[in-house]
């Protein structure tokens, strides 16, 4: 078990990243830090490799936190429908 502290984004939606909580962030490379952003610290837990996660295996976030200090959570994909949500729309706004 390790107990995680889980940082998001100020400038990418739905972007965490999860770091032992002893080590804090001094293992995240700085220009990754500097893409993300000043974190933003959500939450501290306990984490488990059969703990379940509701976007990914605890499993990965626990070999990415100790294998590389890290472990970065990005944005689901778009779904294919919303991407032309904007597509051919009127300078007004009102289809």
């Amino acid at each position: 078990m390790k107990i995680c502290s889980i940082y998001k984004s100020p400038r990418k939606d739905e972007t965490y990243l999860y770091v032992d909580k002893r080590e804090a962030l001094t293992r995240v490379p700085e220009p990754l830090l500097e893409m993300f952003g000043k974190p933003v610290h959500v939450m501290d837990m306990p984490l488990k490799s059969d703990r379940k996660l509701a976007r990914v295996e605890s499993e990965r976030v626990l070999e990415g936190i100790e294998e590389k200090g890290y472990y970065l959570q990005m944005p689901p994909p778009k779904e294919e429908y919303m991407l032309d949500i904007h597509v051919n729309r009127p300078e007004t706004g009102v289809r």
